[in-house]
């Protein structure tokens, strides 16, 4: 009975190592696979259908790279470059606001206050072309009651002379020959001057201040209605010439304009900034730089708007060691961080964060983070960001 055990023990030797085998196997493959629940690093559902490759093969790896395949890689136009180092300018950047051009724009105020009346064209509105000597509305004056009556009875009684100088006019004038044609003259000269008061006077009481453009261009601000009453110098109006305007910066440096080799508009890249003046006088603590605006082609409109604030991205004499970059190459990670991508495999985007400048509205200079041989994206890599 002994020895039919252990030879039956003995036959199954080898189905034993084959069941050990199998639950050694069966211990290790959950390993392999999510536990339902698991959660990758961005937060997707490991265990669900499809979560390890994406249905059109984009996909943001565990390590924080990209895989873009290459029908992707065209539809989103991406398009990279190898990144040689060169020199750049050194670039500040310079609060500025954008201010009339006092030689193309203008202001309009009452010089007495009264209520506003429309013009020949009804009253002017914001953003209405508008030329030179124009009527843009009228302010009827109006005195106060006690000076109004004293006018009144001012009026009133030079009306009476003057009746009295026109009988005593004929009068002489029938005499005629008899008494001296002096005394004729005077009482003309004295007709001929009452009625000028009495017209003046007149014309005081219902008198209207016309408000006119002062320049050639647009409205740019008016903020009045019909019947509404201003005071004296309140603005009323003001005219721009779109094509004319001043871009004013300021500084704490009173030796950055001796500096400057050029400036453009972070906000706007397709104008052109020359240096006008710097100012030798503390305004609120800081130096005031105007610069002239253009558009690139003459007597075009420019794209701001008085008082609207922009960068100034002034660049000075002192060059720089970096690689130059379109602006739009360089984004933002999660942690708010400027990264670039680099593309290390014919698929494989790495995010690498780097320290950059603004050189103008368009160009940029990474100063660390880039080196000679780095592939970096200049076109679509603010939608490889955005893959998840």
């Amino acid at each position: 009975m002994k020895h039919t055990f252990w030879k039956l023990a003995a036959g199954r030797t080898g189905g034993l190592w084959m069941f050990a085998a199998l639950m050694a196997w069966m211990l290790l493959v959950p390993q392999a696979f999510a536990a339902p629940g698991a959660h990758g690093p961005d937060g997707e559902h490991l265990d669900a259908p499809g979560a390890a490759v994406n249905a059109s093969g984009l996909a943001r790896l565990p390590d924080g790279s990209v895989n873009v395949p290459k029908s992707a890689q065209r539809r989103m136009a991406i398009r990279t470059v190898l990144a040689p180092a060169s020199e750049a300018a050194v670039t500040i950047q310079l609060p500025a606001r954008v201010v009339m051009d006092p030689n193309a724009s203008g202001r309009v105020q009452a010089v007495h206050g009264g209520r506003i009346e429309p013009g020949p064209k009804g009253l002017a509105l914001a953003g209405q072309s508008v030329k030179r000597g124009e009527v843009l509305a009228y302010v009827r004056h109006h005195a106060d009651p006690f000076a109004l009556g004293a006018q009144q009875a001012q009026l009133a009684d030079l009306r009476a002379q003057q009746q009295l100088a026109q009988q005593r006019v004929k009068r002489l004038e029938g005499l005629e020959g008899t008494v001296p044609q002096k005394e004729i003259e005077a009482a003309r000269t004295e007709a001929r001057s009452l009625a000028e008061r009495e017209r003046s006077i007149a014309h005081s009481l219902q008198a209207r201040e016309p408000l006119v453009a002062p320049v050639n261009g647009v409205i740019a601000r008016a903020d009045l209605a019909v019947g509404q009453v201003v005071e004296s110098r309140e603005l009323l109006f003001e005219v721009v010439d779109p094509s004319r305007m001043l871009v004013e910066a300021t500084t704490t440096d009173a030796t950055l304009a001796t500096r400057l080799a050029g400036a453009a508009l972070l906000e706007v890249p397709n104008v052109t900034l020359r240096l006008v003046g710097a100012a030798r006088s503390l305004r609120d603590g800081v130096l005031p730089l105007t610069f002239a605006i253009s558009a690139g082609q003459p007597g075009a409109a420019l794209p701001v708007a008085i008082g609207q604030p922009v960068t100034v991205v002034a660049q000075s004499t002192q060059r720089i060691q970096g690689v130059v970059l379109p602006a739009q190459a360089v984004v933002r990670n999660p942690a708010n961080e400027p990264i670039v991508w680099i593309k290390s495999g014919a698929e494989r985007f790495i995010p690498q964060p780097v320290q950059f400048q603004p050189l103008d509205a368009t160009t940029v200079v990474v100063t660390q983070g880039l080196g000679a041989d780095n592939r970096v994206v200049v076109q679509g890599a603010p939608l490889i960001a955005q893959i998840r």
